[in-house]
């Protein structure tokens, strides 16, 4: 036999290895996938105002990141804009890799104007909708955008392939710069300003002033399946969300796939994500998505407007050409003066009242694993917190204008989470310094009252400021029951729990009482998430396995409550190997000003 006979049947063989392998093992086909962000100013015109807002690269929103589960993402962040800022990739579990996660003194310090720090990032067993936001002051209010996670190469879905993906991606919008909003009100003690629009991939649609112009397009043709990826980046609004004359069908939910079941309305709070498909098989025409605010609390002001994008046929009677479908399966909305604005006035949607707290809950119950699951037990550490608001007592004047003359604050077990600024949490745990935090947060509130009751003592309602964290137990059954209170005002809670997934087995009203409640638990196929609305005047159980070493945040998802101090941090301990230990710290970790 010839050399070069030798040599081709070599190459074959090993081309015929590589692709057996690609197919037993699909994780051999992982790659890494470099970006780079630019944290830099841009000029854009909403409500027929030009305003200068803080972009990643110049757009609003920011770039959507696609990858495969198993790749590993490197991101470098360069910092050109007037602020601090660092990133978060919202539901990555980030493990034993708390450098990544990003929130601002938690896991780094910020990066400075002018300076740059790489998130490098392995995406280990998720797949579905996530997103991206900056985790510093309140620039996540336009820097923010879609992180979606294709299953492995050549792994389907669990359903048919739709013909298309979109990505649904909400936000609010201030006439104002946002940064001056919140910090108005730090100065004051006030509440911030609410937000002044709802906006769908950027824009308000067609009911608000110098809008209808540039209102999203999502280009459909009669009789295929489409995947809309929902996303809620609003800094303080649940949302409601409903499609004119189409059923939707939720197949996913923070990045987890979920048992299929239609709907006419998704409730997504702040973090949360939601996967639904929809069949084009209503009459060709145009139909108004539109999105508006649940809130759930009394008494208190919101965004009282209703975003809309429009969900348009090809070919619909009376409608200009659309075009085909863009190509690939990640789709993008259409807008700015494409041909496909012209056309008859969409159908409008059912969208339920703002206060509408029964259909809340009737969606968020109605989210189930697709199967059984093995639920993690006995619990071995357990935290029972309230949730909720808190009034600090001032002297009355120009920094004490909060309800009654007080400043406006919110804590958990009746503790007002305060950031360091020296360094940060993950640095202080990892390199032993000592005098950042105390370990000290109570696993239960410190006094039993009517949590819910509507006239709580005022003798509760001023917290106390701490920087105060929870030790966890590497390998631990970690369960956490959020319980909101009456203090000022209940209200439905986001609660989100960085570096973990946990299971929901349980939420109610009033106050837990676990003789009563465990019955109530999920044990066969509870849903998955990383972020939970607490029902207003209410409660919910969440459990996990302590897998993940390192801090790891557990916060309110609405930026003004967060602000304020609806938050605490977990330190999960090192496991016994190197396996089950925090990874060194980059080289390049941003440093914290002096």
């Amino acid at each position: 036999m010839g050399r070069a006979m030798q040599a081709t049947m070599k190459l074959c063989c090993c081309l015929s290895a590589v692709l057996l392998l690609s197919f037993v093992v699909p994780g051999v086909l992982a790659e890494e996938r470099f970006y780079e962000f630019v944290v830099k100013e841009a000029v854009v015109k909403r409500l027929c105002q030009t305003n200068r807002i803080i972009t990643v690269n110049g757009q609003f929103p920011g770039p959507t990141i696609e990858v495969n589960n198993g790749d590993t993402l490197v991101i470098r962040a360069v910092n050109m804009a007037q602020y601090n800022v660092t990133l978060h990739w919202h539901g990555l579990r980030q493990m034993r890799n708390g450098w990544a996660d990003g929130p601002e003194f938690v896991t780094q310090c910020p990066i400075r104007p002018g300076s740059s720090y790489t998130y490098r990032y392995t995406v280990e067993a998720q797949e579905g909708t996530l997103w991206w936001h900056a985790h510093s002051s309140w620039l996540r209010a336009t820097v923010h955008g879609a992180l979606i996670i294709h299953p492995k190469r050549g792994m389907p879905y669990p359903f048919p392939k739709p013909a298309q993906e979109f990505p649904v991606l909400l936000a609010e919008w201030w006439r104002r710069d946002p940064i001056s909003v919140i910090r108005q009100s730090m100065i004051t003690g006030a509440p911030p300003n609410i937000s002044d629009t709802i906006l769908i991939n950027g824009q308000p649609g067609d009911f608000l002033p110098c809008s209808s112009q540039e209102t999203s397009i999502i280009p459909v043709v009669a009789g295929e399946t489409y995947l809309l990826r929902i996303m809620n980046a609003a800094m303080n609004s649940e949302l409601f969300v409903s499609l004119a004359g189409h059923k939707m069908t939720v197949v996913a939910a923070d990045a987890v796939y979920t048992k299929p079941f239609a709907t006419n309305v998704v409730l997504v709070g702040p973090g949360q994500t939601t996967d639904v498909l929809v069949t084009a098989n209503a009459a060709p025409g145009r139909y108004y998505l539109g999105a508006r605010v649940y809130a759930s609390a009394q008494g208190v002001p919101f965004d009282n407007t209703t975003a809309t994008a429009i969900f348009q046929y090809k070919n619909a009677p009376g409608c200009a050409e659309t075009g085909g479908p863009a190509s690939g399966a990640q789709g993008r909305p259409r807008s700015s003066g494409h041909p496909g604005r012209a056309g008859p006035a969409p159908m409008l949607p059912y969208l339920p009242m703002n206060n509408d707290t029964n259909t809340a809950t009737v969606f968020s119950n109605s989210i189930r694993n697709p199967g059984p699951v093995k639920v993690p037990g006995p619990v071995t550490q357990e935290v029972f917190t309230t949730i909720g608001f808190g009034l600090f007592n001032c002297r009355p004047g120009p920094f004490c204008q909060g309800p009654n003359n007080t400043r406006f604050g919110a804590s958990m077990n009746n503790v007002s989470f305060q950031l360091p600024s020296t360094v940060s949490l993950l640095q202080a745990h990892y390199h032993h310094i000592p005098g950042v935090f105390t370990e000290d947060f109570p696993a239960f509130p410190p006094v039993i009252f009517d949590f819910t009751s509507q006239n709580v003592p005022r003798a509760l309602w001023q917290p106390v400021k701490g920087t105060r964290l929870y030790r966890v137990k590497f390998g631990a059954v970690v369960q956490i029951v959020f319980q909101d209170t009456g203090i000022f005002a209940a209200e439905e809670h986001p609660m989100h729990i960085h570096g973990y997934h946990f299971y929901v087995l349980a939420t109610g009203f009033g106050n837990y009482n676990p003789r009563r409640d465990e019955a109530k638990f999920n044990m066969v196929d509870p849903p998955s998430r990383n972020t939970i609305g607490v029902p207003v005047g209410g409660w919910a159980v969440v459990r996990f396995v302590a897998d993940n070493p390192g801090v790891w945040l557990v916060h309110c998802h609405i930026d003004a409550h967060l602000t304020g101090g609806l938050a605490m941090a977990l330190v999960v301990e090192d496991g016994k190997t190197k396996l089950e230990s925090t990874v060194p710290p980059p080289l390049d970790l941003p440093i914290c000003g002096l």
